[in-house]
């Protein structure tokens, strides 16, 4: 059965103002259109909606208990279609995935977390662990919001620079390598420790190392950032990795931060996201709080001025 949904607005005028002159007169059609399409509703129905009682039109009791629908479900689809409204934070009710690097939500997930609850109190956030996989969660609707140290090479994958770190170097209290200046042999010598969640032993550092004829031991790899920074604690191992994400962490913890010894490529942080959502607003607010959030541990430390 095939419908013509524009009779729905036509119903709606009927049944709203009582007569075909006045429906006609409310969507700026003729009084013929609209006794036509009247003709069509009948037809479609089964049943007369309007009939005459001397010179005006009362509606049948069928049309009179389907008004309040009908009437909702014109308003629906006008909504559904027309341009979006303002954003309504104090009304907004939806649930976003945010999938954020562990040492990224360890930084600023709680930050997110409480801008989001002060500004909008019905959304919730599904904070979610960093997978080892490519966007197809991104481009299945599954993640509204991811982190990537690296530009999306899909096309439909949308995504914004949010700030770029410099790697360092932590080590235990005292660490042979905290003793002294810290050269690049004294660091290639020592015994390592990567974080990858693919448990990879060779990461950027291995590169720059190799350019130089050098080379490293790395005795193992952690899943996350959390888990390489207690192990440095406990143990002799090597840990290095970007500064602004975990410096509350290593400062937590009261390792030892040392600059690197040779040159290290930096690490830029990304927002992703799905270009199905680049028109929706609520979805356009997150992002840019999450890029406002992110943004905060990269910014210079304010140094206080001193008394003159």
């Amino acid at each position: 059965m095939q419908l013509d949904l524009n009779l729905l607005t036509a119903l709606d005028a009927l049944l709203e103002e009582g007569s075909v002159a006045g429906a006609a007169a409310r969507l700026h059609v003729t009084a013929p259109a609209m006794s036509r399409s009247l003709g069509r509703i009948r037809k479609t129905t089964g049943d007369q909606i309007l009939v005459r009682t001397g010179r005006s039109m009362v509606p049948t009791t069928r049309a009179l208990a389907m008004r309040a629908q009908v009437h909702a479900l014109v308003q629906q689809a006008h909504h559904l279609l027309s341009a979006q409204q303002e954003l309504d934070l104090a009304a907004l009710d939806r649930v976003f995935t945010v999938r954020w690097h562990d040492a990224l939500t360890a930084a600023c997930g709680t930050a997110l977390l409480t801008a989001v609850r002060r500004r909008a109190p019905g959304v919730r956030l599904r904070l979610s662990a960093e997978p080892g996989t490519d966007d197809t969660e991104l481009r299945r609707g599954e993640v509204d919001l991811e982190s990537s140290s690296g530009a999306p090479t899909l096309p439909d994958i949308r995504h914004r620079l949010v700030g770029t770190d410099r790697l360092v170097v932590a080590v235990r209290p005292g660490h042979p390598l905290s003793e002294g200046p810290l050269d690049v042999e004294r660091y290639a010598a020592a015994e390592h420790l990567t974080v990858s969640r693919r448990g990879s032993l060779r990461d950027p550092i291995d590169d720059a190392l190799t350019a130089r004829g050098l080379g490293r031991r790395v005795v193992a790899a952690g899943p996350t950032a959390a888990f390489a920074l207690q192990l440095a604690l406990d143990t002799d191992l090597v840990v290095t990795l970007p500064d602004a994400i975990t410096r509350a962490a290593r400062e937590g913890l009261g390792l030892v931060t040392l600059p690197p010894p040779l040159p290290l490529p930096e690490v830029p942080l990304y927002l992703l996201w799905h270009q199905r959502y680049d028109d929706d607003r609520a979805h356009t607010w997150l992002r840019d709080l999450a890029t406002e959030t992110v943004r905060a541990p990269f910014a210079p430390p304010i140094v206080p001025r001193q008394p003159r």
